[in-house]
């Protein structure tokens, strides 16, 4: 008996599929790639044209009036922590990469989120596509994501975003499950629209739990910078591939520092942005 038979070969079907959509909707992804290059090169020009000193203490001074003193000096120990390791342009080049795709992200999680609260159907029809968006490798992402885009940063944000949508959307849809339903009524009673219910109720009651996906999906958006490096993105993924291929620990070691110091710095100025929103009633 022929064992190919019962071989199951899922690219066999796939490879067509791409082969298919590269042809016949290549204007589509062409604009797609220059758009988010666009956006990519007009951060990292924001981040990169001033002198480094000048950037950390915009930063530094925006962090202290819009937020707190405390953030503000985290701030500074990140960003000057990657300036003396000498990865400066690395770190600007990540932190543009990912914040692009954590907004991304968090764009496309936040409605579908909000959605899957109020309707169990919904829910249940994206949870196996969650189950599996969250278990497979994150290297298989980037097969079909550089056979359309070929190699650079856009199949790496593509495979981020991919990445980094599971969580927020699976916290998004459990905080505005927790939020309690006397408040719902409160506002239903006072004759509130919806609209209104919405960003003056659920939303602050929420955003505690919104905060920990917004914290895991920038944090699943900076594990796949190394990956990331692997087709060309640039920035400190790069790096640490660099210092794996030569194998020298101390370049990967400062990468993966530096790595550490972008994920604080953007963990720490998201959650101080988004309660001082709430604090305003924003």
């Amino acid at each position: 008996m022929n064992a190919d038979l019962f071989r199951f070969s899922p690219g066999a079907y796939l490879a067509p599929v791409v082969d298919w959509l590269n042809t016949n909707f290549h204007p589509f992804f062409d604009a797609v790639t220059k758009f988010i290059e666009a956006v990519l090169g007009g951060i990292e020009a924001v981040l990169l044209y001033p002198p480094a000193y000048a950037v950390i203490l915009v930063v530094v001074l925006l962090a202290a009036f819009l937020i707190n003193l405390r953030v503000s000096i985290v701030a500074a120990v990140a960003l000057i922590f990657c300036f003396l390791t000498g990865l400066w342009i690395a770190s600007m080049q990540t932190l543009a990469l990912v914040t692009v795709a954590v907004i991304i992200s968090v764009a496309i999680a936040f409605p579908l989120g909000v959605i899957a609260s109020r309707y169990r159907k919904f829910e249940a029809a994206i949870r196996p596509v969650l189950d599996i968006m969250q278990t497979v490798p994150p290297w298989v992402y980037l097969i079909p994501a550089v056979m359309i885009f070929s190699l650079g940063r856009v199949p790496a944000i593509i495979a981020t975003i991919v990445y980094g949508v599971p969580p927020m959307l699976r916290l998004t849809t459990l905080a505005f499950k927790q939020v309690p339903k006397d408040l719902l009524e409160l506002g239903q009673a006072t004759g509130a629209p919806p609209r209104a219910i919405l960003f003056k109720i659920e939303i602050p009651s929420a955003t505690p739990t919104l905060l920990v996906g917004l914290n895991q999906c920038i944090l699943l958006s900076l594990a796949m910078v190394v990956l990331a490096g692997l087709v060309g993105a640039g920035g400190l993924g790069a790096e640490v591939t660099r210092g794996l291929t030569r194998m020298e620990m101390g370049l990967g070691l400062r990468a993966g520092l530096a790595i550490v110091a972008v994920a604080i710095l953007l963990d720490r100025l998201s959650k101080g942005a988004l309660q001082g929103c709430r604090n305003l009633g924003v």
